[in-house]
């Protein structure tokens, strides 16, 4: 699959980040994941984002990663593409490039280096070094230390044809725009505010046509059936998913910091498809809010199965 190819694909579509499972020695649970990515590579989204930051990439080692992808690899088996997180210094993430090619990915999506601030040039630079490192398609990922402007982005894309994707995940709706107005379909363009769920109408008025879904994990039917609401622009349907499930699920997250992962890992445990604690630093929810949760996953899913 070349890289114009691929953003034509996830473009066009939902996008899966499956969560990285972990034993009781927070070690990579092969088996496990391998379960997982089998299982959500049957229903129809167009692409799995594995070793992202829902995968917890930023908890594993750089020579982990191309471990967690080659298993995802496997198990997607052709019908699926999957793309690897990237990411920390330059040196680091060239090297993680390299490798998750070899271990068959077919994209990347970089995310911000490690802790530091830089300049419109230097983040270029840094962007450039990994595309240049790998034949794949690589989508940028602007949000925290690593924001870059339409014409940093313009100039990239100039030189690296291989890059194909811009995912936001500030929300700054005139940067999103701009970079819109002078890239057009050059790029597709991702939804990457945690919940994604929660800006996916807004965001598709403004060309974005897929998001990253993090409850596509325990909620496969549930988010399959979200997204073709919004790009059938059914309000009504989007405005009652809104109010009955996502934002009282935001709510549990938002309870506190570090939530956006640990509340999928619990999402996880309440379907019975464990996949173990989350990596320090993060914490996993109490049990008290599991059991919120399992309430709200248990109401959301039998909507799903009541008569129309």
């Amino acid at each position: 699959m070349s890289p114009q190819e691929l953003a034509a694909r996830i473009g066009a579509g939902l996008l899966s980040f499956p969560v990285t499972h972990f034993d009781r020695d927070m070690a990579f649970d092969e088996g496990a994941y391998r379960e997982h990515l089998a299982w959500l590579s049957d229903y129809d989204v167009v692409g799995l984002f594995a070793a992202g930051g829902t995968g917890e990439f930023f908890s594993l080692t750089p020579a982990e990663v191309p471990v967690v992808v080659k298993a995802a690899v496997e198990e997607a088996v052709g019908k699926v593409p999957v793309l690897s997180g990237c990411g920390y210094g330059t040196a680091i993430a060239t090297g993680i490039a390299r490798d998750v090619e070899q271990a068959g990915a077919n994209g990347i999506l970089l995310l911000p280096p490690y802790l530091v601030n830089s300049t419109q040039e230097g983040l270029a630079a840094h962007i450039e070094a990994v595309c240049k490192a790998t034949s794949l398609g690589v989508i940028v990922y602007n949000r925290d230390n690593a924001i870059i402007n339409e014409d940093t982005l313009a100039a990239l894309c100039e030189r690296n044809a291989n890059l194909i994707g811009y995912k936001d995940g500030i929300g700054d709706v005139e940067l999103m725009m701009r970079i819109y107005a002078k890239m057009g379909d050059r790029l597709t363009y991702i939804g990457g505010l945690p919940t994604a769920e929660t800006f996916a109408p807004a965001y598709l008025e403004m060309g974005v046509t897929t998001y990253s879904s993090a409850i596509f994990n325990f909620m496969p039917e549930w988010a399959l059936g979200f997204y073709k609401a919004v790009r059938a622009r059914d309000k009504a349907a989007v405005m009652a998913q809104l109010s009955d499930f996502v934002l009282p699920y935001i709510a549990i997250r938002n309870r506190n910091a570090g939530y956006a992962v640990s509340i999928v890992k619990a999402g996880m445990n309440v379907i019975g498809r464990p996949a173990g604690p989350v990596r320090l630093p993060l914490t996993d929810l109490t049990d008290a809010e599991q059991q919120d949760l399992r309430v709200l996953v248990e109401k959301a899913n039998a909507s799903l199965r009541a008569p129309a």
